[in-house]
């Protein structure tokens, strides 16, 4: 063992002595690390077995673990859903799980770190981008199979090596407004025909997505107040009306669809604690909040759009539809309500 690595564990053993609850991003960012070379350092207790760089079988193998807990964050947000995986469609490159419990949307061309980490009766299965940063982890239940995570990891597990962590690349340049032909642009948004191919828009016209909302017009895209997630939750909880709320990373994007009952405030941090779903998203990096217009061939969606200094997105939040199906009425209220009340 390197004076260094010793030292770095010895610092993670004091600070998560005196902050047992401190998350694991941000006991990385306390000691100056990535995430990913945190999980690789270990502690007392804790076994950890670095996994092929085999993404798509082995999130094809998840579903014999049974139920279990999957998780995705971002810097502002995390999502929690338990449930079962369903069958990995898709290819290579980008994978799709949907199920009524489990549903998400993978890149996996983003995915170069996977571990399976033991801390006692505690288990999972964690993968990070090419920077060392969390994209998705996956931990057991009291319900899992356990034989069959052991069967995984054996089945998975690579040499131990050192982590090639990358730097992030510095964001790419907004497009001076003046360099937008905003005609051309509104003319394609209302030619949307799926909400799928907005991603194509923002690129056909190299737009940043707040930027594309700030010049799509009020009819389009309209700024809320930064107290709208609580008050959207809020609407749907007292309602019962079901939600979807999409929360990702460059890897990831994991899906809600339900409703949400037991909303808690604490600090920061405002939650969602369902018995299968659970939300932690911090209120103070909420930049901005819109909500959006797209049409569709299903006629128009609607959707709350939280986002951070950056512009990066924090997490989507849409009425409970499916393809061929046109926007629940129930959640149209929800939005009309909140533009009419200004979130208060």
């Amino acid at each position: 063992m390197t004076a260094a690595i010793s030292d770095l564990k010895t610092r993670r053993a004091d600070i998560a002595a005196k902050e047992p609850q401190l998350r694991a991003r941000d006991l990385a960012a306390r000691l100056g690390i990535s995430e990913a070379e945190l999980v690789a350092l270990g502690h007392d207790g804790a076994e950890t077995v670095r996994l092929k760089a085999e993404w798509p079988a082995i999130i094809a193998a998840v579903p014999a673990l049974g139920r279990v807990m999957a998780l995705t964050r971002n810097e502002a947000c995390v999502h929690e859903r338990k449930g079962v995986y369903g069958k990995l469609e898709g290819g290579a490159h980008v994978g799709l799980i949907v199920g009524e419990d489990i549903d998400l949307r993978i890149f996996f061309t983003q995915w170069r770190f996977g571990f399976a980490v033991t801390e006692g009766a505690r288990r999972s299965l964690q993968f990070f981008d090419a920077e060392g940063t969390a994209i998705h982890k996956i931990y057991l239940t009291d319900t899992s199979d356990v034989a069959a995570f052991d069967r995984l990891v054996a089945g998975f597990a690579a040499e131990p090596a050192p982590l090639a962590i990358e730097k992030k690349p510095a964001p790419r340049a907004a497009l001076a407004d003046s360099a937008v032909d905003v005609a051309a642009f509104h003319k394609a948004w209302d030619a949307l025909k799926d909400t799928h191919e907005f991603h194509g828009l923002l690129g056909k016209f190299k737009l940043q997505r707040v930027q594309a909302l700030r010049l799509a017009g009020e009819r389009r895209a309209r700024p809320v107040p930064l107290s709208a997630l609580r008050a959207t939750l809020g609407f749907a909880g007292e309602r019962g009306t079901p939600i979807m709320v999409f929360v990702g990373n460059p890897g990831m994007i994991q899906i809600h669809t339900g409703t949400v009952t037991n909303l808690k405030p604490m600090g920061p941090w405002f939650n969602v604690l369902d018995e299968s779903f659970n939300l932690h998203l911090r209120e103070d990096m909420i930049a901005s909040a819109w909500i959006v217009w797209k049409p569709t061939e299903d006629g128009t969606v609607t959707s709350l759009e939280l986002f951070d200094a950056a512009g990066e997105t924090i997490a989507t939040l849409f009425g409970k539809r499916k393809p061929g199906q046109p926007e629940d009425e129930a959640w149209r209220a929800i939005v009309a309500d909140l533009i009419e009340k200004r979130a208060a």
